[in-house]
């Protein structure tokens, strides 16, 4: 398939089949060179109906800005009640966990009902408040900066008091799942204190809405595969769940 206008009409279909597509994967299918489909993907995108990633093209816009905490708490919010709470019923009894930053998180500290005594370690500062007034929980609020956009803290004060803990899981927000890039968020220091809190943790659990699917922000948290598990919603395309099992991801649909 050579002709310039079936080659594009074959990608783009793929796109809206699968969301996004990968040069390889196109190279075969349409039996030409890698740099005849790159020139293709770039004229896709010169007329705004892609945009190029690393190795292949999406549908959707890739990248995600910062957003307040207040604006991004109502955005899908009843998704992020149905993935908080079956995060919620993963907590065991006399755990010590590691709760992060963001509105997806913030919806689990919601959702927790402790059976026990339950240990949270947390950089928000909405978690903290959320939990604090929880007789069987101990909340340990790590100290830094403070983030006004996300209403949590980053910097070596938070990173460095991790070192003295062990904990069973790490709830993780992000704003980007990305197959190729990985997890991500829109601030730098906040990816740096994650990528500590998974190091502190036995097991690493996503609570990402569909939405963040396809989605990067500029703060690379880590590769998918550093991750246990991925708790989202039933939004999520075939393609995606493919990918993230074939990985040996558990992903968990609710």
């Amino acid at each position: 398939m050579s002709n310039l206008t079936d080659r594009h009409a074959h990608i783009l279909q793929k796109l809206q089949k699968q969301g996004s597509v990968e040069v390889l994967d196109l190279c075969a299918q349409l039996e030409v060179s890698s740099v005849t489909i790159r020139k293709d993907l770039k004229l896709l995108e010169d007329k705004n109906l892609l945009y190029r990633t690393h190795g292949g093209a999406t549908i959707k816009n890739p990248y995600t800005g910062d957003r307040t905490v207040n604006e991004k708490e109502k955005l899908n919010s009843d998704e992020k009640f149905k993935i908080a709470a079956f995060a919620a019923g993963l907590i065991e009894k006399n755990d010590c966990i590691i709760i992060g930053s963001g509105t997806s998180v913030l919806a689990l500290a919601k959702c927790i009902k402790p059976i026990g005594n339950l240990t949270v370690i947390t950089a928000a500062l909405n978690v903290s408040t959320e939990l604090i007034n929880h007789s069987e929980i101990e909340v340990l609020q790590l100290g830094g900066m403070v983030r006004k956009n996300s209403s949590s803290v980053t910097g070596s004060y938070a990173e460095k008091i991790l070192d003295d803990f062990s904990c069973s899981k790490f709830f993780l927000g992000v704003d980007g799942v990305d197959v190729e890039f990985g997890l991500t968020t829109t601030n730098v220091a906040e990816a740096q204190l994650n990528r500590v809190m998974i190091q502190t943790s036995q097991k690493t659990i996503v609570l990402a809405d569909s939405s963040k699917f396809g989605k990067r922000g500029y703060g690379k948290i880590c590769k998918l595969e550093d991750v246990d598990q991925i708790i989202t919603d039933s939004g999520i395309s075939d393609h995606i769940v493919e990918v993230l099992t074939g990985m040996g991801i558990e992903l968990t649909i609710v």
